[in-house]
């Protein structure tokens, strides 16, 4: 009787949470793709059943297959920067031997984490901005002048543009995390490697990148399925344009559905964006399993 009582007051502590969970988290998800297999007009109310036609028409959509291509560039050049860039710059900072200079370190490559995504728009706005932005204005104090051009104004550059800011803002967020990592390395492994005479490059490969490879895997899905749930930065900086450059799936998403007034469509790229978050998470789960059972 006392077990079932306790399994009784477990389930009484876990069910308001399950619920919690099932009414804002799966009733939506359900909810949603029933959207998607309707054409359906928010504004009048009209609401017609077209089946999967959402989702042929999204096989079909250009627009579609060049966001999505950008979230993949976006992912990419993430995982270069915001993952092995940013662990090498740990590395580095971690290996200076004064602890004021890695703290002051730390906290300049930190700085830009804590600016908002839309603050950090804005500011690289105008940054670019043609006539008055301070990136032409440095290329041309430099004797680069002819490389000056509208940034954000032509398809060439335009998305570039976006993921540089992008890299910039996440930057000192991925090192931090990395320099953490480092600093739970004991530093009886680096001595033992010092009085192997192993310099400082082996120690990073030989030390360093295979005791925070938990660290690393980690922050690689993050920064996959971040990119694909990319928003803010696009829509403050270019709304998509110029002529559908840079739209990736969440911006193309608010496209078809609040100006285009398509919201069954919408609901299809939604669909689509959950089965690609979805399957970056498991794939993290599986990889973290594994290496539980391999240690």
């Amino acid at each position: 009787m006392r077990a079932i009582s306790q399994r009784a007051l477990g389930l009484a502590w876990v069910v308001p949470a399950l619920v919690l969970v099932g009414v804002f988290v799966y009733l939506p998800l359900v909810q949603n793709f029933g959207f998607s297999t309707l054409k359906w007009d928010i504004y009048s109310g009209e609401q017609e059943f077209v089946g999967l036609e959402n989702y042929r028409k999204l096989l079909d959509d250009p627009v579609f297959w060049s966001s999505l291509l950008n979230n993949a560039m976006y992912a990419v050049i993430s995982i270069v920067f915001q993952v092995f860039g940013a662990l090498l710059l740990a590395a580095l900072i971690e290996s200076i031997r004064g602890d004021r200079w890695r703290r002051a370190l730390r906290a300049v490559y930190f700085i830009p984490s804590a600016i908002s995504l839309t603050v950090a728009g804005l500011l690289f706005y105008f940054i670019y901005e043609p006539n008055l932005g301070l990136l032409n204005h440095a290329l041309a104090a430099v004797g680069l002048g002819e490389y000056a051009q509208a940034w954000l104004g032509q398809e060439s550059t335009a998305m570039p543009a976006v993921i540089a800011m992008s890299q910039w803002q996440g930057f000192g967020y991925s090192t931090l995390l990395f320099a953490v990592a480092i600093q739970r390395i004991p530093s009886e492994i680096y001595g033992a490697a010092a009085l192997d005479g192993t310099g400082p490059v082996r120690r990073f490969f030989q030390v360093t990148l295979p005791l925070v490879r938990e660290m690393t895997g980690l922050m690689t899905m993050v920064t996959i399925s971040g990119a694909f749930q990319v928003f803010n930065e696009v829509m403050v900086m270019t709304s998509g344009g110029p002529d559908n450059s840079t739209q990736v799936l969440g911006t193309w998403l608010y496209r078809s559905g609040f100006v285009r007034n398509n919201f069954g469509y919408a609901a299809a790229v939604a669909t689509v964006i959950f089965v690609i978050t979805l399957g970056i998470a498991m794939a993290q789960l599986w990889v973290t399993r594994r290496r539980r059972v391999e240690w």
